[in-house]
């Protein structure tokens, strides 16, 4: 595979996974935060109701998930790529 298709096929990886990894921060903080509030609060959740504890903590964490897969996956993608030091 030729240098420049090869990157243009790294750059097509890279860009399909910040995709799916930033629809999913926007379902969290946006969908669940905002939106869908009244529906969760009807679930309690360590003591709290859950749409307040998923704006305030469960987004957060599901923040640091997200960064941590998509070091994992870029990892991944740039040994596949050969772009790894």
């Amino acid at each position: 595979m030729s240098s420049k298709s090869n990157n243009s096929a790294y750059w097509h990886a890279n860009l399909k996974l910040m995709g799916l990894l930033l629809s999913i921060w926007f379902l969290v903080s946006f969908v669940c935060g905002i939106l869908l509030v009244d529906q969760l609060n009807q679930i309690q959740f360590a003591g709290f109701k859950l749409g307040f504890w998923m704006a305030q903590q469960g987004s957060l964490y599901v923040f640091l998930l997200l960064i941590w897969i998509y070091t994992k996956r870029m990892q991944v993608l740039d040994k596949k790529f050969g772009m790894d030091e």
